[in-house]
């Protein structure tokens, strides 16, 4: 009877404060909104345009895809610092293999299939090695970079002209095809993180992994899966990245792990774990690339982006800890 009533305890509180994060995504999006709004009115002739606004979609789209996978892996109470390094690594073996055997599709497959490959290690050396995330994906973020060095000497290969200028120009409805693709994974993996039992068993165990694996969760086998998933989009986006830009840009990645940590923090996902949702990681994106491209407008020096992200993910982490003081009371 005990263990009963300190479950709905602890299923009551981890609504008490899912309703705070719920919360915290609504204010942050009213920050987006009313962005768009002095952007709107200060360059009305140059920011509201249809041309600007897929441009922010498009700069937006693969950054969606490496903090979607941020989003499960930092609810889990982990992190994933090799994501930029995989992307790279990914797209140099899109290249190679597009070169061995002149088939895009198998070039597709490599991107994922390296990109999963790398995921599910750090999988296992944090769920059956033990050893911290932090620890493990910063030695494979090393390694996925110099490795990615090693099969270009340092140079960056150029994509093959079909795929730059096939999937990488291709647009549907007038919008870019690669923002169509972002746009559909991202939802389908927001309805499976807030609707399905895996994206149950993922909050499950960053809210309390013990108490998870009691309560009949393979938590071991889980956090394998999240990391591969995260793996595994960082290796799309790689491949996405290769069409779009037309080169593997080994050294203009370096900081995509932090921009999609800082994307899902600002959304409202804990660092703590068991608090988050995808549609704030999606607002958390857009916010820094609707400064950029607004103070580029206005002939704003950009440093000042990296000056107001930094205090909106300082205030994010902010409000983070009072959630959870408010929840520990």
């Amino acid at each position: 009877m005990r263990r009963a009533v300190g479950v709905r305890g602890q299923v009551a509180g981890g609504a008490g404060v899912r309703r705070l994060g719920e919360l915290q995504v609504v204010w942050i999006g009213l920050v987006l909104v009313a962005l768009v709004v002095a952007f709107s009115v200060l360059a009305p002739r140059s920011f509201p345009t249809s041309f600007n606004l897929l441009n922010l979609a498009s700069d937006a789209a693969i950054l969606l895809l490496l903090a979607t996978g941020m989003t499960f892996v930092i609810i889990t109470a982990g992190i994933d610092l090799s994501v930029g390094g995989v992307l790279v690594f990914s797209a140099v073996v899109a290249v190679k293999v597009v070169e061995g055997t002149g088939s895009l599709l198998l070039g597709a497959l490599g991107a994922l299939v390296t990109g999963l490959g790398w995921g599910v290690v750090n999988g296992v050396l944090v769920a059956l090695g033990r050893i911290p995330a932090l620890i493990v994906t910063l030695g494979t973020l090393g390694m996925s970079l110099g490795g990615a060095l090693l099969l270009t000497g340092g140079v960056d290969l150029r994509a093959p002209g079909e795929l730059n200028l096939g999937l990488g120009l291709a647009r549907w409805l007038g919008v870019p095809l690669i923002v169509w693709i972002c746009a559909a994974i991202t939802a389908v993996l927001a309805l499976a993180l807030a609707y399905t039992r895996f994206g149950r068993h993922t909050y499950a165990i960053g809210s309390n992994a013990e108490a998870a694996r009691r309560g009949g969760v393979a938590v071991r086998r889980h956090l394998i899966k999240v990391y591969g998933l995260a793996g595994l989009l960082a290796g799309l986006a790689g491949h996405l990245s290769l069409a779009k830009y037309g080169i593997t840009g080994v050294s203009a990645h370096s900081t995509d792990n932090l921009q999609a940590i800082a994307a899902v923090v600002i959304g409202g996902t804990s660092l703590f774990g068991g608090v988050g949702t995808v549609a704030g990681t999606v607002i958390g994106v857009f916010i820094p690339v609707v400064l950029q491209n607004g103070f580029q407008i206005l002939g704003v020096r950009p440093f000042w982006q990296q000056v107001v992200v930094g205090a909106v993910l300082v205030a994010a982490v902010y409000v983070d800890q009072w959630r959870r003081r408010a929840r520990d009371q």
